[in-house]
């Protein structure tokens, strides 16, 4: 029984502070905090905090207000609570205050960095919990137009879909569109894809990525390069722009799969999409015929697009199942029978219920 709640107070530990690491909104920290302290954030809580994201055990690259930000709002909801603030927060936090970090990294508030750390769900004890974690620099201001370089949930629930069904993907070439921070890439090459294609069309976004990959010891790209031929950890982050590119510029790719998350957001885009999207699926020259039994998900002849989507707009979703019909794809809503683990419990902003996963292949 006392084991029992042992692990289970670890595990709860465990979540704050990989929700901490992953740049989880403060509202969703405060609850993790108060879980683990059985109700309320004890002073065990406020020191495993202080322990875990101060001094040598901060990485010099998060950012410096978000945490601020966190220890402020744990002050205020203790002293409102009545409870007792360890002598050790408010230190820390007046330091803060007072300080002016002279790292141009501390004080850098447009990009945040984070980790989201996938969980297994089988595990022994809950060090050996982590499956994967990815490194990632990500925008903290995406109403000044830097959606490219922030974390969707569509691209947070294609890569559960990658660890839940590593076999669909293990030895394949994965072409993703639209890839954003790479955070889809580095599962892939996690799950042993024989090669990893990341695209976008806009070069801000471009070159977050290719750091995002260096952040993930993952080789790119480079021109003659016979380090990365032989390297297992490498991949490709290319530009491409939809409206531009031509079916002999995708020619070389030949991808086995082709993936997206929250590509769908603009009606205008959505022709373009569906055309490079057919471009890609022709590339065998085969239909998406199925190969395995009825109702499989998974067996085709041919090339195969996965792509998650959250339909904020249901006549921008309309539109591109429009266009995909009229240009002979089928798409098939998977989001059920495919549904992928759990492997980000800790992520209370995460609405995994508002995905949706669409397979899209060509009609024979």
């Amino acid at each position: 029984m006392a084991d029992a709640a042992a692990q289970e107070g670890a595990e709860q530990l465990l979540h704050l502070k990989l929700a901490l690491l992953a740049g989880e909104p403060p509202a969703c920290i405060l609850a993790l905090a108060r879980k683990a302290g059985g109700g309320s954030i004890t002073s065990h809580v406020q020191n495993f905090l202080l322990e875990n994201f101060t001094g040598t055990n901060v990485d010099r690259r998060q950012n410096s207000t978000y945490t601020t930000t966190i220890f402020k709002r744990v002050i205020s909801e203790v002293e409102l609570s009545s409870g007792v603030v360890i002598d050790e927060l408010y230190e820390e936090f007046a330091q803060r205050m007072l300080s002016k970090a002279k790292d141009s990294l501390l004080n850098r508030t447009d990009f945040m960095y984070k980790e989201i750390s996938f969980l297994s769900s089988t595990y022994d004890n809950v060090s050996s919990r982590l499956s994967v974690v990815a490194r990632l620099s990500c925008s903290s201001n995406m109403l000044e137009g830097d959606t490219g370089c922030s974390l969707w949930p569509s691209s947070l629930f294609l890569s559960e879909f990658i660890l839940s069904y590593p076999k669909i993907f293990s030895t394949k070439c994965c072409f993703e569109l639209g890839s954003g921070v790479g955070l889809v890439g580095i599962c892939l090459n996690y799950v042993g894809a024989s090669k990893v294609i990341l695209t976008d069309g806009d070069t801000s976004t471009l070159a977050n990525m290719k750091e995002n990959m260096e952040l993930n010891n993952l080789c790119i790209e480079q021109e003659d390069s016979e380090v990365l031929k032989e390297s297992k950890n490498k991949v490709e982050c290319k530009y491409l722009s939809w409206e531009e590119v031509s079916e002999s510029d995708l020619r070389c790719y030949q991808p086995d799969i082709i993936l997206g998350a929250d590509i769908m957001y603009d009606p205008v885009c959505v022709p373009h999409l569906v055309r490079v999207l057919s471009m890609l699926l022709r590339r065998h020259g085969r239909q998406g015929e199925t190969r395995g039994k009825s109702g499989d998900e998974f067996e085709t002849e041919g090339p195969v697009a996965y792509i998650a989507t959250v339909i904020r707009n249901a006549e921008t979703f309309n539109c591109f199942t429009k266009s995909a019909a009229d240009a002979k794809l089928s798409a098939i809503n998977i989001t059920s029978s495919a549904a992928p683990s759990n492997f980000l419990p800790y992520m209370l902003s995460y609405d995994r219920s508002s995905v949706q996963l669409l397979k899209i292949t060509l009609l024979s």
